[in-house]
């Protein structure tokens, strides 16, 4: 097996320069990244993983271990109250501060912040880490797996997004919500104290974002002496027919599976550049949609998806256990059998956890004006219950799509009608699959040609669905994919499709790019031109 490195450029910058919170951002943070030591006598990079080589760790650090670091607080850290906050930390972390106990918090994908009382820290202090990783299965845990191989990647534990402190004042600005309608603003500001305050604004004549123009509003936002600065947008997503319209025009979602991972820190780039790169390599391939594929990134990702005008469907993280007969294998060759989902996957526990992740990844998103969509579950995996959670879904977030099923197991409610074609068996249903339903059909993955490129791939094994011979060849494929299972559907009730995927990851090689970024495998002029035939299809154009 090879390490590969992403490609990095001198002037990126590293994580301890870019604020975390473009949402809610204030002047004065400090960064606690850097150098942590562990209990086993090695030492980590946050935030990298121990199992990504960017952590700079030299043994497997187990399922159980804590990290320490000890800083001095910044001077420009004025206010009352220090709020230490978390990206991210797999799966289970207990913090602790000066050997006090600050808190536990339990899964591995979502953000946390503790307050501290400023007058109650030391000239240096200790914060402490105590982790544990099991992939207990009740978590959220997506493509995680100890022994990886084929389309399960190498797990990751403990802190893999940046720590970060700043200073408020003793009342300050918890959260924001922001709501834009027509041409009004609604800023709802979430107070620590447990109340709201909302300003209302109206904006004349707005300026709608676009993929191709994806304009954003900037403010400031303050109550009494805290200050924040945010950002938002105009912008619509509605389906009207079998068609999705964005601001009142019709869409066709050209997509690409987007899975997050990468060959030097696994679950966390080298620099946040990173993101923005994967976002425009795309966005020249002519793409306009990333489905985030059963992984939360930190909010600097949507951030650059934001800015580059880049429309992102969000999945749910899986929990609970998965059955490649069961959940992949049955179905796929027997789509229509059917599957009462109310019993299934019974656990109270992991149901609970599955549906807190997913109140908070709507809540943690809902400002962004990327984010056009949510998938709750993929092709079965710890599926239950689908009706009853589309329905919590639209009231928590009646402004998105909701794509209740990927791929199969479909139950009665749903924004779309959601299928997977890989093989030729599957192609075939597409005419069905569209006379079927009054929905609009999202094919939400297809494709998965692989290429192996040497010198460019993590392991020996390979894993896809058609290996094809070099770049023409896969350039050639993937056209006559869209040719065959893509265009004579549009304006006919398909609204989107997703490729897999947007790189090769670990043993899949079926990626536009090599794991690490190097090497685009197609031809970029011919796909782009795939892209624009995509859109003119759609507008009704020959």
């Amino acid at each position: 097996m090879n390490q590969l490195f992403t490609e990095q450029f001198n002037h990126d910058p590293s994580w301890n320069d870019v604020y975390p919170r473009p949402q809610m951002k204030r002047r004065n943070w400090q960064s606690l990244n850097g150098i942590w030591s562990a209990d086993n006598g090695d030492t980590c990079e946050v935030p990298f993983c121990p199992e990504s080589a960017l952590s700079g760790t030299t043994q497997d650090f187990g399922e159980h271990y804590t990290l320490s670091t000890h800083f001095t607080l910044d001077p420009s850290l004025n206010g009352d109250v220090i709020l230490l906050h978390f990206g991210a930390v797999d799966q289970v972390a207990h913090i602790y501060l000066n050997g006090e106990v600050l808190g536990t918090h339990e899964n591995g994908y979502l953000p946390f912040t503790f307050e501290i009382n400023k007058a109650s820290l030391s000239v240096v202090n200790e914060l402490s880490v105590e982790i544990t990783d099991n992939l207990d299965p009740c978590y959220p845990y997506g493509k995680q797996k100890r022994k990886r191989g084929g389309m399960w990647y190498t797990a990751v534990s403990g802190i893999w997004q940046t720590v970060w402190l700043e200073a408020v004042p003793a009342l300050y600005i918890r959260e924001i919500q922001v709501e834009t309608s027509g041409s009004s603003v609604s800023i709802k500001k979430y107070l620590s104290d447990g109340t709201t305050e909302t300003d209302q604004k109206t904006v004349e004549d707005p300026h709608l974002w676009y993929p191709e123009d994806p304009y954003l509003y900037r403010e400031t936002v303050t109550h009494g002496e805290d200050e924040v600065e945010i950002y938002y947008a105009f912008r619509s997503i509605a389906i009207h027919g079998r068609e999705v319209y964005l601001n009142n025009e019709p869409l066709f979602l050209n997509g690409v599976l987007d899975q997050g991972y990468y060959p030097d820190g696994i679950f966390t780039p080298a620099s946040p550049l990173e993101y923005e790169r994967d976002i425009l390599r795309m966005k020249e391939l002519g793409f306009n949609t990333l489905r985030k594929h059963i992984k939360l990134e930190p909010d600097i990702f949507y951030y650059y998806c934001d800015l580059n005008g880049m429309l992102v469907f969000q999945d749910m993280i899986n929990n609970s256990d998965y059955s490649f007969f069961r959940d992949t294998a049955l179905p796929a060759l027997f789509p229509s059998a059917k599957h009462d989902d109310r019993k299934a996957h019974k656990d109270t526990r992991s149901r609970e956890q599955f549906l807190s992740s997913m109140r908070a990844i709507m809540w943690q998103l809902q400002n962004h004006p990327s984010v056009i969509g949510y998938t709750i579950f993929n092709e079965g995996w710890g599926q239950f219950d689908s009706d009853h959670l589309y329905e919590l879904a639209k009231r928590l977030d009646p402004s998105r799509l909701i794509d209740s099923t990927s791929g199969w197991f479909a139950q009665n409610k749903s924004d779309l009608s959601s299928q997977h074609f890989y093989f030729d068996f599957q192609r075939n249903r597409m005419k069905k699959a569209i006379r079927e339903t009054d929905r609009p059909v999202f094919l939400s993955e297809f494709g998965g040609f692989s290429l192996r490129i040497d010198g460019h791939t993590y392991a020996d094994k390979e894993y896809g669905y058609e290996k094809v011979k070099d770049t023409d060849s896969l350039t050639n494929r993937i056209i006559r994919e869209y040719e065959n299972l893509i265009f004579p559907y549009i304006k006919k009730g398909i609204c989107g499709c997703i490729y897999t995927q947007l790189s090769d990851i670990e043993d899949e090689i079926n990626g536009f790019y090599t794991y690490d970024r190097k090497v685009c495998k197609v031809k970029k002029e011919q796909i782009r031109e795939l892209s624009r035939k995509v859109i003119d299809r759609m507008r009704g154009v020959s």
